[in-house]
């Protein structure tokens, strides 16, 4: 049984910060793309930031130079890093492993 679990989501104010995690179990991780994705109210979801395997990286460009995506293929665990926070970085954000499998998301709001 494939799970993803995000966690480290939360409430933020405007220019601050948050990592957030996911654990993945069922898979051999280390085989896997892995990805963030995020979606806002009313909104379709988007690609936020993908790695491969070998830990070459993709993001969309709205949030390059604040984000930074990485894993550790020994704990099964990606990470988001998201400085900079900006209130339209709210939406609740979805980890996925090569689009086969997706967690459940984690809110993130960026308010005052």
């Amino acid at each position: 049984q494939v799970q993803l679990v995000e966690s480290g989501g939360g409430l933020v104010q405007p220019g601050g910060s948050l990592r957030l995690s996911c654990a993945a179990s069922g898979i051999i991780f280390s085989d896997y793309t892995m990805g963030w994705y995020r979606q806002a109210p009313g909104k379709q979801r988007e690609l936020v930031a993908t790695i491969s395997p070998g830990g070459y990286t993709l993001y969309t460009s709205s949030v390059k130079g604040r984000f930074t995506i990485s894993r550790d293929n020994a704990k099964n665990t990606m990470y988001l890093q998201m400085n900079s926070l900006k209130p339209e970085d709210t939406a609740v954000y979805y980890c996925a492993a090569r689009q086969e499998y997706w967690g459940q998301g984690t809110q993130v709001t960026v308010s005052s």
